[in-house]
């Protein structure tokens, strides 16, 4: 088989007969799975009708294999619903039929088999205690939906490099995204030469994207901003993630602050941040983690002690992206020292002179150092320590103090959405460039595309990704519909960062040796990919968010 130098229509297409119907019926199997096993669990880890956290870390293999789960049937329901919507609008091609029936292929047949966690953690039916037999599986989606064939058909329709309709239903976001595509098109050799020289991406980029308006893409109207919303912020941070993460990210620390500010923060607060933030005057860093304590930020140290009109910060702080180059930071520090746990935390505004390589942090009571990293190079990762630095009392946010904690949990939704896409986006990144070096590689007369286990990984790249981009999306609209959607939100940046690190761990495959090479940028977004597993809240700790959100009774 040659899918490079065949005609894509020459073949007959293995597509299932009553494909929706199929996957229907494939979906409610899934979900029936997922009743039960939570029915179990809801037995074992809960009492008086709450979440037992002794109970849960006992169980913590099985309740995050619930999670994972969950994420499948989510990731099934979210891709029947874009194919509902195609084929109500005519769109339904061959294509976007492959992608729906490889999908739910593969993820019944590892629903019924065992499905990963992550390397070496592969939960079964067994764990939970279930017979997979007991299930009524759509038995022919299963054996058939993700076979050779399909692969082989799908990899002779994406060949030229269309991966499937995303299915936006919005003209105004599908310019947005072909601007943003441009974009990062145009900086994709300089963006493989900041990462192989350690360099920050250099400030005219930052001010071009300033002016795009990327800084204040969901601030409100009324405060300078765009006024759009996730969704928008979405294909925004996937088309920029797609030509380097760092241009992704750049928007994140903004995003964050205007979060915070818009929905804790004083009216006077709003009017002053908001419109310096959303014009790309200011660029802000978040200041939260700290040594040995990483998601467990209630056991922060970090002081902040009220002295009159200021208040002053004694501490160290760690894994704070940009923050030489950065104006101020959502700075969240203890300002009861009676407490050891989330309730003493207060967040604030805290406003620092802008740095230079030749002295990153010139503020009084401040020093920092770099942290050296394998990728996400474009912004530096730094360690900061305060001794009595001075932050006006004016600038604790929402002026009320113990406050902090909660203020920053209602920017998580936004947050690990925008993560998501940003993992979307890498995922993307890593499919392009392994589906350019398959059709350009020759190997015993033939582009390496031809061959089976070569076009098969690019198939279920442009499978999985879709995945996760609808489920992405799908958080995105249920945030812009003012809806809650923590789980939602966790699970696509769950199931993104691992689609993105498979992407890319494939696409070098591909590549063989080439792929190790420095020079490839497919060692560069391998490294990149890495990270998204870990930032803005490690795959464990999405997977517990996850698992106490359902036995919670939320959805």
């Amino acid at each position: 088989m040659s899918a490079v130098l065949r005609d894509p229509g020459a073949a007959a297409s293995p597509l299932l007969p009553d494909l929706l119907a199929r996957c229907q019926a494939g979906l409610s199997a899934a979900q029936a799975v997922l009743q039960e096993v939570r029915g179990r669990l809801i037995g074992s880890v809960t009492a008086g009708g709450r979440v037992d956290a002794k109970a849960l870390d006992a169980q913590q293999f099985v309740a995050h294999g619930f999670s994972w789960l969950a994420t499948y049937v989510a990731g099934l329901e979210q891709m029947l619903a874009w194919a509902c919507r195609l084929d109500g609008s005519g769109r339904l091609g061959e294509r976007e039929q492959l992608i729906l029936q490889i999908a739910f292929g593969e993820y019944l047949a590892q629903i019924k088999g065992g499905f990963p966690m992550s390397q070496g953690e592969i939960v079964r039916l067994g764990d939970f205690g279930l017979d997979g037999g007991a299930f009524k599986f759509h038995d022919d989606l299963v054996t058939l939906g993700n076979s050779p064939a399909a692969r082989a058909r799908l990899a002779d329709l994406i060949v030229d490099g269309d991966f499937g309709e995303a299915a936006l239903d919005d003209e105004s976001l599908a310019i947005v995204r072909d601007q943003f595509h441009a974009f990062a098109e145009d900086h994709v050799e300089n963006a493989h030469q900041w990462h192989l020289k350690d360099e920050l991406i250099p400030l005219e980029v930052i001010g071009q994207l300033a002016e795009m308006g990327v800084f204040g893409l969901t601030v409100p109207e009324e405060f300078g901003g765009s006024g759009m919303g996730k969704l928008a912020m979405c294909v925004v941070t996937e088309e920029l993630s797609r030509g380097y993460i760092g241009l992704g990210s750049l928007g994140t620390r903004s995003e964050i602050a205007a979060e915070l500010i818009r929905l804790g923060g004083t009216e006077e607060q709003k009017q002053y941040w908001l419109p310096k933030i959303a014009s790309g005057e200011i660029l802000p860093t978040a200041v939260f983690t700290e040594p040995n304590t990483g998601s467990d930020l209630g056991s922060l140290r970090t002081r902040a002690a009220k002295d009159g009109e200021t208040y002053r910060v004694t501490g160290n702080k760690t894994w704070i992206t940009h923050a030489a180059r950065t104006d101020v930071m959502t700075l969240l520090a203890r300002t009861d020292p009676n407490t050891s746990d989330y309730r003493g935390l207060s967040m604030f505004l805290a406003e620092k002179p802008r740095g230079t390589a030749a002295d990153p942090f010139p503020a009084a009571g401040m020093t920092g150092g770099e942290i050296g990293v394998l990728g996400y190079r474009g912004m530096k990762e730094y360690e900061l320590g305060f001794d009595g630095f001075v932050v006006k009392a004016a600038n604790l946010l929402g002026g009320k103090e113990g406050e902090g904690f909660k203020q920053l949990m209602a920017t998580f939704e936004s947050a690990r959405i925008q993560t998501a896409a940003r993992a979307v986006g890498v995922a993307q990144c890593a499919m392009e460039l392994g589906l350019k070096y398959a059709k350009e590689r020759v190997q015993f007369g033939q582009a390496i595309y031809a061959f089976p286990r070569i076009h098969g990984k690019l198939a279920w790249m442009a499978v999985e990704t879709m995945i996760a981009r609808q489920l992405t999306y799908f958080a995105a609209r249920e945030k812009d519909g003012d809806r809650r959607c923590d789980i939602p939100a966790g699970m696509a940046k769950l199931l993104g960062a691992r689609v993105a690190w498979s992407n890319a761990d494939n696409a070098l495959q591909i590549h063989g040796g080439n792929g190790y090479a420095q020079e490839y940028k497919i060692s560069r977004v391998l490294c990149d990919a890495r990270i998204l597993n870990i930032f803005e809240g490690a795959a464990e700790i999405q997977a517990q968010v996850v698992a106490r959100g359902l036995l919670s009774g939320r959805n």
